[in-house]
Formats: C-alpha cells, structure tokens, sequence
C-alpha cells in the first residue's frame, strides 16, 4: 500500500500542477477581480466632474469687437477682458522702452502672430487681485490707456503692461487660441 501512495504522489509530481495549486490559482484570481472591482470606483471618482470640465476653457465671439473697444467675459470664474487695440494703441505699445518696464515684454510676446491687434488678458490686478477698470465704456483706463486698477492705483498701458502702482506683474495672458478668425478658445 505504500508503494501505491507513492505511485500516485509521483505522478501528481510529474504533470506539474496539483489539485491544491488550481485552488491557490482560484483565490487568488478571484482576491484581484475583487480588487480591481474596489479600486476602478475610487479612482474614476477623483476624475473631475463634467461641470468642471466644461468650466475649463470658455470660447469667445471676437467679430463684433470694434478697434478701441473691449469686452469681459467670465474664464474659470475670473473676468476675462478681450480688446481690439487701435494701431495708435499698438504703436503706443511698441514704442515704450522695454528696459523701463518693471515686467519686461513686447506686444508681440503679449499677443498671437497675426492678430497683434487683439489682447486677451485676465482682468484681475496681480497687486492683491481687484478689477482693473478700463474693459467697460466709459471708465478710467488710467494715465497710460490701458487699465487702472482702483483699489490701490495700479496703472496698465495698452498692453496691459504694470507701469505705476504696486503691481509687480502685468495682466495675465492665458494660454488661447484662435478656432477660426472670430472665435478663441481660451485654456
């Protein structure tokens, strides 16, 4: 009876796989479905939310914008101010001395290639964030002609460029791009 015990152990040996590794293949496959099954819901969960998908560009109608005029509109819940410069605005911008400014940049460096005329910023003052005035008919566009922020006296020229106040930084350019000739995708 022995020789027969060993007889069966020996051929359970040699066809490499026993009854009790199919079990331990069993648990196993079965502890990472389960697994798998837990994690899918926990990581699509931290995905952002189609609300905030949708509020993460935000497009713009640029055809109606007349030269010397600009409008606001509203990007990631900040104002966004959009203007179409006039060329005596443009040759304002590129006339100032670059090294004078407290933030060194062109109008070219402020704009996209073909559409110097069209400045797109945020409307927040990098001072401690008011609204520059200047955007709306009518208000304050300050000593240089472009923003006043009226909170503490930060002044921006045509290019939104920080030239009296204390600001430290000039308007920021979000990343945009032009769909078409009358429509830009901001973010």
């Amino acid at each position: 009876m022995a020789s027969d015990t060993a007889a069966i152990t020996a051929t359970d040996t040699e066809d490499g796989v026993r009854r009790r590794d199919w079990i331990h293949i069993a648990a196993l496959g079965t502890a990472g479905v389960g697994g798998a099954a837990l994690l899918i819901p926990l990581v699509s969960q931290m995905s952002a939310s189609a609300d905030v998908l949708a509020a993460s560009t935000t497009e713009v109608d640029v055809s109606g914008i007349a030269a010397g005029q600009a409008i606001k509109a509203v990007f990631r819940k900040q104002p966004l101010f959009v203007r179409r410069l006039t060329q005596t605005e443009i040759d304002e911008a590129n006339a100032v001395d670059i090294s004078s400014l407290r933030d060194p940049q062109t109008l070219a460096e402020r704009t996209k290639e073909g559409h110097q005329d069209l400045l797109v910023t945020m409307g927040v003052c990098t001072h401690l964030g008011c609204v520059p005035l200047g955007a709306g008919e009518g208000e304050n566009r300050g000593p240089f002609g472009g923003y006043f922020c009226p909170c503490h006296g930060s002044a921006y020229d045509t290019a939104a460029r920080i030239r009296q106040g204390p600001a430290p930084k000039n308007l920021v350019v979000p990343d945009y791009e032009f769909k078409s000739e009358s429509v830009i995708r901001v973010g």
